[in-house]
């Protein structure tokens, strides 16, 4: 049952047996995509034809999904994140619900497991935006309620990581 489910990789498998230097390549990367594969290839230890080789290899596994332009949020206007918690009565991947991502200021959305039903980051261009969004939220059906967290200030923002954390410190007991 290793089928994919909403677009969701599960267990190990989503690793795509990616050696030591694929995650250095990755790394480079996600970095800056548009790096030449002269430059590429001198930063991880490859020839350029060498590196070029393995990043067709990373585009062909799916490890590297599709390459895209982070774009400022300042430069759309979008300057205010939030986070909406979606309560749903029943489960709440809904078509109706779904139809929400046909708003550009819905970047994510999450079904999660805990005391909400779906996670939606969103971006707006202002508080009147956000009241907007979260009005149209209402007014799907199956939606009984939201709770939304404004984001005052980031310190960390990144894409996917091609590093894992090999070993996490040991849990400190308490006496």
């Amino acid at each position: 049952m290793n089928e994919k489910t909403d677009g969701v990789r599960r267990g190990r498998g989503s690793e795509r047996d990616l050696d030591a230097m694929d995650r250095k390549l990755l790394g480079v990367l996600v970095e800056d995509a548009t790096t030449s594969y002269a430059e590429l290839g001198e930063r991880v230890g490859l020839s350029p034809p060498a590196a070029h080789e393995r990043v067709k290899r990373l585009r062909r596994s799916g490890a590297i999904r599709r390459v895209a332009a982070l774009i400022d949020p300042e430069a759309t206007g979008k300057t205010l994140l939030a986070f909406v918690h979606v309560d749903t009565t029943g489960w709440g991947k809904t078509t109706a619900l779904m139809a929400i991502e046909s708003h550009p200021e819905v970047e994510e959305i999450h079904s999660v497991a805990g005391d909400t039903c779906m996670l939606l980051k969103v971006r707006t261009e202002s508080t009147h935006a956000l009241e907007g969004l979260l009005a149209r939220l209402y007014d799907t059906p199956g939606v009984k309620a939201t709770r939304s967290y404004v984001v005052l200030s980031t310190y960390l923002e990144r894409p996917v990581q091609p590093g894992v954390t090999r070993e996490w410190p040991a849990r400190v007991k308490h006496a």
